[in-house]
């Protein structure tokens, strides 16, 4: 499954580094190499140095005679000589994984209204809205305000359902506009066979509210779908629960919410 998903997406860094666990287990040693090389390139075409550096190291701690491992490093040390400090795109990196990947378990801070909560609405009526792909009394029909105060009993629906159920937008194209323009990879959940007891170590609230699924783990992450990939809020409040790192792949809606239904009865 992660060999198509990297094939149609080979910037997909986190998919990468599962599929390099995967091979590490299997002991394909071969493709553990070309995988992490995949990985350093990735990372290069995005302008993270320093992580592409790092890559490239875990390659000769495996093969220390890899001539082209080598020769990439003395082009990235080139092309970095006489710098000193990290290219832009590289910083902005570095500080989006500090403040993403590394959050550690603690108490999220009480939220008192809705428009202190970043779900994503700006962001999803800026790209159905504002490129006009839907009116924007369609969106206010469909969108719905989540209640903060209420624990609900079910899976709340997503956007992009609510779109499909009134024949306003298919899921089909709203789930490739959701993996296009937010660069999260689509995973099939129906394809997946799922870790129901780790979702269960999760908050049932949270999880139903914004109609996230974590899903499974794979070394120090943990798997989550979502079908609102812009939902920020989600992220907070699920990573107030871990103090793993938590990778997001866009499924869909109806997929969330029948696992969230088995875990959560």
């Amino acid at each position: 499954m992660f060999e198509v998903i990297v094939q149609s997406q080979p910037a997909d860094t986190q998919s990468l580094e599962i599929l390099k666990e995967a091979y590490l287990k299997l002991g394909r040693e071969d493709d553990v190499v070309n995988t992490s090389k995949r990985i350093a390139q990735a990372y290069l075409q995005q302008g993270q140095l320093s992580s592409a550096i790092l890559e490239y190291e875990t390659v000769l701690q495996r093969r220390p005679e890899d001539k082209d491992v080598r020769a990439a490093l003395k082009e990235i040390e080139r092309k970095a000589s006489g710098a000193a400090a990290p290219s832009a795109p590289d910083a902005v990196a570095m500080a989006s994984v500090s403040s993403h990947t590394t959050m550690t378990r603690r108490k999220p801070r009480a939220v008192t209204s809705v428009e202190e909560v970043d779900d994503g609405r700006k962001t999803l009526y800026k790209i159905f809205v504002e490129t006009k792909i839907i009116t924007a009394g369609d969106f206010d029909i469909c969108w719905r305000n989540v209640d903060l105060s209420a624990s609900p009993t079910n899976a709340i629906e997503p956007f992009i359902q609510t779109l499909h159920d009134k024949g306003v937008y298919t899921i089909e194209k709203s789930l490739r506009l959701m993996s296009d323009k937010s660069r999260v990879a689509y995973l099939p959940l129906d394809c997946y066979d799922m870790d129901m007891d780790l979702a269960r170590g999760f908050p049932a609230d949270v999880c139903r509210r914004w109609c996230v699924l974590p899903f499974d783990r794979m070394s120090k992450a943990i798997l989550v779908a979502t079908a609102n990939p812009f939902n920020q809020q989600a992220v907070k409040e699920l990573s107030a629960a871990t103090t793993h790192r938590l990778l997001w792949y866009v499924a869909a809606p109806n997929d969330i919410m029948v696992n969230l239904r088995k875990a959560f009865r």
